[in-house]
């Protein structure tokens, strides 16, 4: 693994325990290591969690992503925009989604504050 790897590695690990601290404490992590989609059971639900951020913006493989929940017997998948400063108006986002098609891909959608720990439904 390259250094900038291990780096995205350590930021998705932080925002994944973080997103689970303030979302549900009992959700149990699986896997986090070998994907960039997290897998975790939340009351008995496999789901999977991918955290994005629009300012270091990375092309999406949606049809991967389909993949990868199938592959992994995965009910659900969520799409957590993380964010570190106040979102005052979600209209990026919402436009994001539109544009890429992520409500048909993925079953939630989530904005995280992560330095507010604030989380809101988008979907």
């Amino acid at each position: 693994m390259t250094d900038s790897q291990q780096e995205e590695k350590v930021i998705q690990l932080i925002d994944l325990h973080h997103f689970v601290e303030c979302y549900n404490s009992k959700i149990k992590i699986f896997d986090y290591l070998h994907h960039s989609v997290n897998i975790v059971e939340d009351n008995g639900i496999k789901k999977g969690i991918f955290f994005y951020d629009l300012k270091h913006s990375m092309p999406l493989d949606l049809n991967a992503c389909e993949e990868f929940k199938k592959q992994h017997r995965l009910q659900e998948l969520w799409f957590v925009f993380v964010e570190e400063e106040m979102v005052r108006d979600s209209n990026r986002h919402t436009d994001f989604i539109i544009e890429n098609r992520i409500e048909v891909f993925y079953d939630k959608i989530f904005l995280f504050n992560f330095f507010q720990s604030v989380i809101s439904t988008l979907k």
